[in-house]
């Protein structure tokens, strides 16, 4: 949905731009813009709601500023965004001002969403009445698997499947109705015994959440999901990585819904080896003191010779890629 983000004064983003793929595996050290980068999605999601103006119009003589660009169909409309400080964008710009496609990009920009999971929250019940789309912690997960049960018990059904092909040690996703109008989650064991949320690990909560988002059946046109591989073992990251593809490469699983452009942010060498073979999917945020940019793996002249290396969680570990934190 979004082809380009570009930059201004914002926070660690002095002067940076960053082309989006379908799906982008954002790595870095700490302060190096990955979390701004989300941000300025959710003001751009803001903002979409306000009346715009024109996208020639400065708000703040050289304050921040974001400029977006989009996919098609909406590929002749940009967007600015004008704001007064790092953290307060007051403006959006549009242009042309009279584009056509705007009330129904608008539409789509509203659906965009930010994860940050909490396996805390996620272990508690949740109101049945809540569960239309996860919130930004997955405090509702079990509400929303409520949801899918009755909604599309094929796509619950296939939830259900590959939870027990990735996680063999269970056989169900339950799920209890309370009077209160409450729903509890729990797992029933292979071996009998149901596993209630608040005892499953931080690791099977978000896949829980993950395989939520993947099956359901009209997911946001966007996702930013920030630290995808926490709490979760290294060997299961592969699949992790297949369920965020199933959001991002829909016909690939034989699916025909648009696709979900996927922004997770990373900082697991584990996780970035599984992209090697899609050096375009992966974004390296360089941070120099006090400013940082974006730079797309494969944009790189030297990728024939860094894919030669071998491992590239070993050459971002060691420095050879970049993206790593200022050693004194």
């Amino acid at each position: 949905m979004i082809a380009s983000i570009a930059f201004r004064n914002f926070k660690a983003l002095r002067a940076t731009s960053l082309t989006l793929a379908p799906f982008n595996l954002v790595i870095g050290p700490n302060g190096s813009g990955k979390t701004s980068l989300i941000e300025a999605f959710l003001m751009l999601r803001s903002l979409s709601k306000l009346p715009p103006g024109e996208a020639r119009t400065v708000t703040r003589e050289a304050g921040p500023e974001i400029d977006v660009h989009f996919s098609p169909p909406y590929e002749t409309i940009s967007a600015r965004l004008g704001c007064v400080a790092e953290e307060a964008c007051d403006f959006i710009g549009i242009e042309p001002p009279d584009a056509a496609g705007w009330p129904a990009l608008r539409a789509e920009l509203a659906g965009m969403r930010s994860y940050a999971l909490d396996h805390v929250a996620m272990g508690m019940p949740s109101a049945r009445q809540n569960g239309e789309k996860l919130t930004r912690n997955g405090s509702n997960l079990s509400a929303m698997l409520v949801r899918i049960r009755e909604r599309d018990p094929a796509a619950f059904a296939g939830l259900t499947a590959e939870m027990r092909r990735i996680t063999s040690e269970f056989r169900s996703v339950e799920l209890v109705e309370r009077r209160d109008g409450q729903v509890e989650l729990g797992l029933e064991l292979e071996e009998n015994g149901l596993v209630p949320a608040n005892e499953l690990s931080q690791g099977t909560l978000y896949l829980l959440a993950l395989l939520a988002l993947a099956f359901e059946s009209a997911p946001p046109r966007l996702i930013c999901i920030e630290e995808v591989d926490r709490g979760i073992h290294p060997r299961m990251l592969r699949e992790v990585r297949d369920l965020l593809y199933r959001l991002s490469y829909p016909s690939s699983h034989g699916l025909t819904r648009p696709l979900t452009q996927v922004v997770a942010t990373t900082h697991s060498p584990y996780l970035l080896d599984l992209f090697r073979g899609h050096p375009e999917e992966i974004v390296i945020s360089h941070k120099h003191g006090r400013a940082a940019h974006f730079e797309r793996l494969a944009d790189r002249p030297d990728l024939p010779e860094i894919l030669r290396e071998g491992s590239l969680g070993d050459m971002w570990y060691s420095g050879i890629l970049g993206g790593v934190p200022d050693e004194e």
